[in-house]
């Protein structure tokens, strides 16, 4: 038996909210679009919670890829796109006829190119940067006054990193000397910080040691350079003078007048993939062409954990039942039953995050474990970057309202694309409760429930009411049996229902 919710007039809707937000294990609120759920822990993680890496760099507007080298080696920056520097949008490179010298010549014209900006119609004419006759020429760069310095600058702090290098590799030869019955300095020791960058085909240190220079220090000028003397009287543009933003995306120069701004090189972006710090598997890996969209892993809560979301509910008054409505929604394709637990106390939730600081110490003891001294162990070992798991916390946020929880289960069968543009309507035959389940269709569901905010709070404060739910999940992954395995996963789930109001 099914029933249609009812929306009464004087019921609180809140439209376009996200007022429902799931607990992770670090103790971070997050609505479920922002947050992984890794399917071989069996955990909610956040994006404090997991390992951040860096799969490909490319540019937005040409995309095309390019190496971690070449992007340290341009700075992060695209050599064939710009920016405006008036209000950071694409240049275009536009063509135009070039002038001709001799009037009575009626061969055709031959085309110039320069770089338009179609929001502010800033050109790069302004500043008189000559056209170029090729539409990707080399666009003329202002050259730094200070090029030389710095230069300078980051070639010593180069070999001041060169010979601590050198100066750690002398002290580990000369601390681990072969003696007695070993051989080479490997069945010793294991591996020195050389040969594992000979192994991992990293390049060499250089044989002898860098010479650190010696720079001239700054000086600073006692006099400077007088103000003008119409500097109280002269009338000020401000359409003229360049924003603090505008001088900051060109630090070499900074300056001070619009006719002065040179196009700024678009900055390259990087796609990222999320790796769970606790069992170093991936949540989440685009793919690496920067035109698709696709992911080739992404574990996104939504697309596991059932979807919670705040329907109704009514005006709330301190110390008086009110009604609150949730709708949940099953994302996957297999039937799910939902319990309706309350949230732990804080004795309960203390021993629960220390039961997951001995599971996260028993994981990493296991995975640092001594490994041999083959060549793939130690590429292995030496290339992959270390992640540390994040400590569990308890939530930081307090519940100011009691909840009168659901004591019968709900079923929510699995998703079902196609039956979203069924005309026949929806035949199905559960047995729900009528006080608990108002509205069901397809794989949605709406649950009554009775809240009660405390008697203590004053008008206009926040109230916050949490339970745990507790939901079926079939976790396909291949084990030993090669068979599903059904288990019980549970969320924290926090609801911000709304403000107190008075009395009537």
């Amino acid at each position: 038996m099914t029933t249609m919710a009812i929306v009464r007039p004087d019921v609180v809707h809140l439209p376009g909210a996200i007022p429902v937000q799931f607990a992770c294990t670090c103790g971070q609120l997050k609505p479920i679009t922002r947050i992984y759920f890794c399917r071989h822990c069996l955990k909610l993680r956040c994006g404090f919670c997991v390992c951040h890496e860096i799969d490909s760099i490319y540019c937005p507007n040409c995309s095309e890829n390019m190496p971690s080298q070449e992007a340290r080696f341009k700075k992060n920056k695209c050599s064939n796109c710009f920016e405006c520097p008036v209000c950071n949008h694409t240049l275009s490179t536009r063509a135009t006829p070039a002038p001709q010298r001799n009037p009575d010549d009626k061969t055709s014209p031959r085309k110039v190119y320069y770089l338009a900006c179609l929001s502010c119609r800033w050109t790069s004419r302004d500043v008189g940067i000559p056209d170029q006759l090729v539409p990707s020429g080399n666009w003329p760069e202002r050259e730094n006054v200070h090029a030389t310095r710095l230069t300078l600058i980051q070639e010593r702090y180069r070999n001041l990193v060169l010979w601590e290098k050198h100066e750690k590799q002398d002290k580990q030869r000369k601390k681990y000397s072969p003696r007695g019955k070993y051989t080479n300095l490997t069945d010793k020791i294991g591996i020195t910080t050389a040969i594992a960058r000979k192994r991992a085909g990293l390049p060499e240190l250089p044989s002898v040691k860098p010479t650190i220079k010696q720079l001239e220090p700054a000086i600073a000028k006692e006099e400077v350079e007088p103000l003008s003397s119409d500097i109280f009287t002269k009338v000020l543009n401000l359409n003229d003078i360049t924003t603090l933003p505008q001088r900051l995306l060109q630090p070499e120069q900074q300056p001070a007048t619009v006719d002065k701004l040179f196009p700024n090189h678009k900055s390259t972006l990087v796609k990222r993939s999320q790796r769970c710090r606790n069992c170093e598997h991936n949540v989440s890996k685009p793919e690496y062409n920067p035109n698709s969209i696709k992911f080739k892993i992404h574990l996104l809560a939504c697309y596991h954990v059932p979807d919670v979301r705040l329907f109704t509910v009514e005006p709330l008054r301190a110390g008086r039942q009110c009604e609150m409505i949730l709708k949940f929604c099953n994302p996957t394709q297999h039937q799910t039953t939902i319990t309706f637990l309350p949230l732990p106390t804080p004795e309960e939730e203390r021993m629960e995050i220390e039961k997951q600081i001995e599971e996260a110490l028993e994981v990493v003891e296991k995975r640092d474990a001594p490994r041999s001294l083959g060549r793939e162990s130690i590429l292995t070992s030496f290339t992959k970057q270390v992640s540390l798991p994040e400590d569990p916390r308890p939530v930081g946020i307090k519940v100011n309202c009691n909840i009168n929880l659901p004591s019968t289960s709900v079923i929510l069968p699995p998703k079902d694309e196609a039956a979203e543009y069924d005309d026949g309507g929806d035949v199905q035959n559960y047995q729900d409760d009528p006080n608990v389940v108002l509205w069901r269709k397809f794989n949605k569901v709406t649950v009554k429930m009775q809240i009660t905010p405390h008697e203590d709070l004053e008008i206009g404060t926040e109230v916050i009411v949490g339970f745990t739910m507790q939901h079926t999940y079939m976790n396909t992954i291949t084990t030993e049996n090669k068979e599903p395995k059904k288990i019980n996963h549970c969320a924290k789930i926090y609801i911000k229902a709304g403000h107190l109001v008075g009395s009537e």
